[in-house]
């Protein structure tokens, strides 16, 4: 019997019963005191999860909805822009930029690997006139499971004008990041992933420097547009009809947040890295990623060439209701990613671990089985020792 299934995407990701349940509730009046409180606690939740002290609207939409919202708020037709890109949203952040008239000058790196702060430091100080007037970075890079050193990339930058704007929609909560601190001018998140409730908000913070850039913007905009957003929160409401539904479910998602600390959520995601990247070397398998630019999101898996990585995601689809992510354009069929963020526990992380050895067996794989399982088993009781 397969019962329900196991998904480990590194988005969506799955819905805590508390949350299911906080969802299931009759609609109310978006313009009402009750959508009102309940808007206000989110932000407020919200913000704690970016440390941060500064603006922040929630947007009908998903991740994708919130970089346009960022790209057309704080980008002018004709801006330059220094996009750099590590993977797929990389690039795609990129391409929005492009697409509402920016010109882009993308630096690319290695797949599965972090962007070199070093070779920003050197572009940016070539650039005398600061004609570059913002830097588009991705925090965790789903594609490939690395991620970028957000605070090293800032300090990076200097004193340089450019706004830094970052994609942080599949890590924020799951890799850490601190607004404030490391001066970040604008940050974009989403509901899907470490928040763990269903696809359909996203979440944008700026800075008041950003905020000065929109100011000048001359972008078209009108669902997008940041005044109209800060308008209506000013109110307890947002500009247009917002999925109630998500919202009730995101109050909840925070309060369970809230309830295990900022703190241990972002070490849990971490102690899951580990685990699963020591398991899988113990079972044999290569990963894409080298340990110091891994995800505490997803891990990137290179499957057994004589294999393929399909066949062993649709073994375990049709086995044991088990759904891994797969490998993109030039990865796919190359590497599987088993995402481990948001509502992930830690007897998931033993079913998946378990079943792949057990998927491996099948193709004739040569492995000590158990020895991947074993690690994770020692992995769990150091963490409960703790």
């Amino acid at each position: 019997m397969k019962g329900e299934p196991y998904l480990f995407l590194p988005g969506p990701t799955p819905v805590p019963e508390r949350v299911a349940r906080a969802m299931n509730r009759p609609m109310i009046n978006h313009r009402g005191e009750e959508f009102k409180a309940i808007l206000e606690d989110v932000v407020a939740g919200i913000k704690q999860i970016y440390r941060t002290s500064a603006n922040l609207l929630i947007y009908p939409a998903s991740g994708t909805g919130g970089l346009e919202a960022a790209v057309v708020n704080f980008i002018s037709p004709g801006d330059k822009v220094l996009a750099v890109s590590i993977g797929i949203f990389g690039d795609r952040f990129a391409s929005i930029a492009e697409a509402f008239g920016a010109e882009v000058e993308k630096i690319d790196f290695p797949w599965g690997t972090g962007a070199d702060s070093q070779r920003i430091r050197e572009r940016l100080e070539q650039d005398k006139d600061h004609r570059i007037k913002a830097v588009l970075i991705t925090q965790n890079e789903t594609s490939t499971g690395a991620y970028n050193d957000v605070k090293t990339i800032r300090e990076a930058m200097g004193d340089h004008p450019a706004l830094l704007m970052v994609d942080a929609v599949s890590g924020l909560a799951a890799i850490d990041l601190r607004m404030d601190e490391w001066r970040l001018d604008v940050v974009i998140s989403g509901s899907q992933k470490a928040f763990m409730i269903p696809p359909g908000l996203s979440f944008m913070a700026f800075s008041d420097k950003a905020f000065q850039v929109y100011q000048k913007n001359t972008n078209t905009k009108y669902y997008w547009d940041l005044a109209e957003g800060l308008k209506y929160l000013r109110q307890g409401q947002t500009p247009f009809t917002p999925p109630i539904s998500l919202y009730y479910g995101l109050r909840e998602a925070l309060q369970i947040m809230a309830e295990e600390g900022l703190e241990n959520v972002i070490a849990r995601h971490t102690a899951y890295r580990d685990m699963v990247r020591a398991s899988l070397r113990a079972m044999g398998l290569r990963l894409l990623t080298e340990d110091r630019y891994a995800s505490s999101a997803v891990t990137s898996v290179i499957a057994p060439p004589e294999i393929g990585a399909n066949p062993i995601r649709k073994y375990m689809l049709d086995q044991f209701n088990i759904i891994l992510a797969g490998g993109q354009q030039k990865l796919d069929n190359v590497i599987f990613r088993i995402g481990h963020l948001g509502y992930i526990r830690e007897l998931d992380l033993l079913a998946v671990l378990a079943a792949l050895e057990i998927t491996l067996d099948h193709f004739d794989f040569s492995l000590d089985m158990g020895a991947g399982l074993k690690i994770a088993q020692k992995a769990i009781l150091n963490m409960h020792k703790q």
